[in-house]
């Protein structure tokens, strides 16, 4: 690629053809952890924290900016690369040739304009803040029951997988979904009460025809994007050694390895992204979330998601390809984009001396929250040296859980039930209000607080809560502490 025939190196000049290539012709290799005889589970957890939290590329970042920043250990060469990603990932998409006519191609539906818009700061969305207003860090999967393609989700005739709520000039958004809540009261052992909110979703405005009445809806916050080169590097191997589908040990937990298509790689992949675990890589990844939440096309996904009763779409689609890059994110720009995302860097645990947080950590291990929020894990051989055989406690096995009927979407998903969810990574959750602003958590946003996070927890994760309903307010404080230092 030269700066005389690549649009990219026209405008921006030349990242290195070396830097851009790493990404596109490498996997991951085979796995290089040592750990290989006894019970993998025990000899994790048997490591002590650190607070080198992503390993060797842990940050020292607090602030608006603390998810920002490439990984510490990550070499200088790489840094031009890494911030063209970023502008990527922040560049506000148009649907016509504007000033910048590499960003046109925007729809023709869409959720947002960019990557940075559900993930402010590279952290987690919010839901609306009130009743009927629009989302603008959340969206809604929907599906009816039975199987798509490659056993995801089964898509709503006319509407496909995922709500679309804006769209460009001369076509009719799909419609609109409103979240409304429920307070649930109830009050702690020591009689200290408490309120849950329990969400509803409806759909109004529905543009292209009725929904199915067994029409599956699950309403999603972004999540952070922190960290997740170091999650695709941890080997599977590591992955299944944690994974217990029938409780063998019969401990009441029985994480599953989700299996789900991958698109670049094109076969089933053990799922390590998103709320339900169904994305194997991050390249899929970037490459789904341009088309599904952008209407962006790729070398990946090169067709835009109109259905056939959508003609309004399939005209508009039509008429921005010919005036557009085909397909609209090069690959010149997704492979930045994906180099970002493997070396986001994991801001290390603040206060780890505190007396606080270190009761906190006792406290989160004996209550048993270590069955699915794997402190320590080693990732493999990956695509950067910076990522590849590190230790890091990213609090995460990367498996599926049943979380209990209080959590369900009854939205299957590859393997994962109605009721099963990935176990979410903690690291950065404790600034979770300095990178946006506010303490919304959980796949959709409910709970408004750490507390109100924990006591949604059931199904296998209903021991550990009830501990933590029985404790006494000192000791909570201090459990709340310790998720705060991550």
């Amino acid at each position: 690629m030269s700066g005389a025939s690549s649009p990219i190196g026209a405008r921006f000049g030349v990242l290195g053809a070396a830097a851009l290539l790493m990404l596109g012709t490498t996997q991951p290799d085979a796995a290089t952890d040592s750990m290989d005889d006894g019970d993998l589970r025990a000899q994790l957890l048997a490591r002590p924290l650190t607070s080198n939290l992503g390993g060797d590329g842990t940050v020292d970042t607090i602030g608006p900016r603390a998810f920002r920043s490439i990984a510490a250990n990550a070499d200088n060469s790489l840094l031009a690369t890494f911030l063209f990603g970023q502008r990527i990932f922040d560049v506000v998409w148009d649907h016509e040739p504007i000033i910048t006519p590499l960003f046109d191609g925007l729809g023709p539906m869409f959720n947002r304009r960019s990557c940075r818009e559900c993930h402010e700061g590279n952290g987690r969305g919010r839901p609306p803040e009130s009743v009927g207003a629009p989302m603008q860090s959340m969206l809604v999967r929907i599906s009816i029951p039975g199987v798509g393609a490659h056993g995801g989700p089964n898509p709503v005739p006319n509407y496909g997988d995922q709500l679309q709520d804006r769209a460009v000039p001369g076509v009719a958004p799909e419609g609109q979904a409103i979240i409304e809540y429920e307070e649930l009261p109830g009050r702690f052992a020591d009689g200290t009460p408490y309120s849950l909110r329990k969400p509803t979703v409806t759909f109004v405005n529905m543009a292209y025809g009725v929904l199915p009445e067994d029409t599956l809806a699950s309403p999603r916050v972004a999540s952070p994007v922190i960290g997740l080169g170091l999650l695709q590097s941890v080997p599977e191997q590591t992955m299944r050694a944690l994974a217990d589908p029938d409780d063998a040990n019969g401990d009441g937990i029985s994480g599953r390895v989700n299996m789900a298509w991958d698109a670049v790689a094109q076969q089933m992949l053990p799922g390590r992204f998103g709320w339900k675990a169904n994305v194997p890589s991050l390249r899929h990844q970037s490459a789904g979330a341009a088309l599904g939440d952008m209407g962006i096309t790729s070398p990946v996904f090169a067709e835009d998601l109109c259905e056939p009763v959508q003609t309004d779409c399939q005209a508009m689609a039509a008429k921005i390809a010919a005036a557009a890059n085909a397909p609209e994110f090069l690959d010149e720009l997704l492979t930045p984009v994906e180099f970002y995302m493997f070396l986001l860097a994991v801001p290390g645990q603040r206060d780890a001396g505190d007396p606080a947080v270190q009761r906190g950590e006792a406290m989160f291990r004996g209550a048993g929250c270590v069955g699915c929020h794997m402190p320590t894990l080693v990732t493999g051989q990956g695509k950067f040296a910076a990522i590849s055989n590190q230790e890091i406690h990213p609090f995460t096995d990367l498996l599926v859980h049943d979380m209990g009927e209080g959590l369900a979407d009854n939205r299957p998903d590859y393997a994962a039930s109605g009721r099963e969810w990935r176990t979410a990574p903690l690291w950065g959750i404790g600034l979770t209000y300095d990178v946006g602003a506010f303490n919304y958590h959980l796949h959709d946003g409910r709970a408004r607080s750490l507390t109100e996070a924990i006591l949604w927890h059931g199904g296998e994760a209903e021991q550990p809560r009830e501990v933590f309903r029985n404790m006494s307010r000192a000791e909570r404080d201090d459990l709340l502490a310790f998720l705060g230092s991550l």
